[in-house]
């Protein structure tokens, strides 16, 4: 018996562990949260949204929309929890600039509610930094199926 490895013992080690390898990417990629965002075209603070979102593991599409308020009606956003831009992941209505932690709480939970808000623009929310460091406090709010309005994450 020879010591040595043939060409094809070698490519087999390499494909044997190459497509656990190679495998594993494509499920990673799979495992992303889907999410479709509608907003302005105009909007700058809302693309710095969808790339905060993008950062943190979100497969983004944005859709630049001339009515933003038609996208809101469709998805029953009460117009207290209305913000510049919704978003769609999973079902859940993402409204304005929700961030990234009380997404993946709502994805991990799955309450019964229609979504998540962060009414309004607070100041320091995601992709409403300012140069001076300003941080509005705020809540992220649950969409219930009833239209009203309950804390899902205190601020």
């Amino acid at each position: 018996m020879s010591n040595t490895i043939s060409r094809r013992s070698l490519l087999g080690l390499a494909i044997g562990a190459a497509v656990p390898w190679a495998t594993g990417l494509r499920l990673s990629a799979q495992a992303k949260p889907q999410m479709t965002v509608y907003k302005s075209s105009t909007c700058g603070c809302c693309a710095k949204w969808v790339d905060y979102m993008k950062a943190n593991g979100f497969d983004v599409k944005a859709i630049d929309v001339e009515d933003v308020d038609r996208v809101k009606t469709e998805h029953k956003v009460p117009a207290a929890a209305q913000s510049c831009h919704t978003g769609i992941v999973n079902g859940y209505v993402v409204e304005g600039h929700v961030p990234v932690d009380a997404v993946q709480k709502m994805l991990k939970e799955k309450p019964a509610i229609i979504g998540i808000a962060v009414p309004g623009m607070p100041m320091g929310s995601p992709g409403m930094e300012v140069p001076s460091g300003q941080k509005d406090k705020f809540d992220v709010m649950a969409i219930n199926r009833n239209g009203s309005l309950t804390v899902f994450v205190k601020g």
